[in-house]
Formats: structure tokens, C-alpha cells, sequence
């Protein structure tokens, strides 16, 4: 079994989407068991007196109208204590590996790199924070989660 932790910055945009994405990927593929995922941020910007903000909107509005629910979903922070539980732990960009690697210390650096990297594509994932291309981040975590689960 696969344990799989996607980070963003905030938890609320591209990790989440990634962490439903593929999982509702490997449900139809028949492989939901093969894999433990979930995500989190490496700030605690949306987490405000221990309480994490929901996925935000316009990603909870794509993923509803592919049939894919994060209700319940709130942000959460990235942890030394993930290091050591999870396999991998994918990064939605550069920024987000640097810090990853900060939190979850050098003993378990080494699991820490970026999504697209790992699939063999490269680059870092559409930020729709920044852009507000929403379409543009789902079509980057929808190919990399493909890949991602042919790979493992």
C-alpha cells in the first residue's frame, strides 16, 4: 500500500484537488485500496485557531461538477510525524518542496519532491490562486495523477 501526501502552500486549491482527483482515479480504476492520500499545506495561512478553511470555491465547484466530493475537507499543516508515515509526498512546486523539506526534517527529505518531477513531466503546478485558471491546475493534477497511478 502507497501511503501519498499531496502539498500546496495553503491546502486549500491544488493539494486537494490532487488528493481527490487521484482518488477518485484509483477508485475506478479498482485500485482505492492500493493507496492511503490525503493533503496539506506548508503554511498555516488558511488555518485560523487550529480550524483549517474549506477547499476553497472554485475548486470545490469543479470538483462537484466532475462528480468528485471534498466535502468535510479543511485545510491542515504539513508535519514532521508525515514524514515519517507517508511514502511520498508530492509538491505542488519548488517553494513547496523547500518548505516540505523544512518541516518534515533531513531524515525524511529524501521523500519529498515535486508532483509533475515525479511523473516525468516537470515544472511546477498551475497555481489558480495566482492565475484564476482553474481549468488550467485540473488538466496539470489530472495528468499527473494518470501518470502517477500507472506508476505505482
Amino acid at each position: 500500500m502507497a501511503k501519498i501526501m499531496f502539498v500546496c502552500h495553503g491546502n486549500i486549491c491544488r493539494s486537494p484537488m490532487a488528493e481527490f482527483v487521484f482518488l477518485d482515479l484509483a477508485k475506478k480504476a479498482g485500485r482505492a485500496q492500493d493507496f492511503i492520500v490525503a493533503s496539506s499545506a506548508v503554511s498555516t495561512e488558511e488555518i485560523w485557531g487550529g480550524v483549517g478553511n474549506p477547499v476553497y470555491p472554485p475548486v470545490k465547484k469543479l470538483l462537484n461538477g466532475l462528480g468528485i466530493s471534498c466535502d468535510g475537507k479543511r485545510a491542515v499543516q504539513l508535519t514532521e510525524k508525515d514524514g515519517e508515515y507517508y511514502d511520498y509526498i508530492f509538491c505542488m512546486d519548488s517553494s513547496n518542496v523547500r518548505r516540505a523539506k523544512q518541516i518534515v526534517g533531513g531524515r525524511y527529505a529524501s521523500k519529498v519532491e515535486r508532483l509533475l518531477d515525479f511523473v516525468g513531466i516537470g515544472g511546477d503546478v498551475a497555481d489558480p490562486w495566482y492565475t484564476r485558471d482553474f481549468t488550467a491546475t485540473y488538466r496539470d493534477i489530472l495528468l499527473s495523477s494518470q501518470l502517477l497511478l500507472e506508476k505505482l
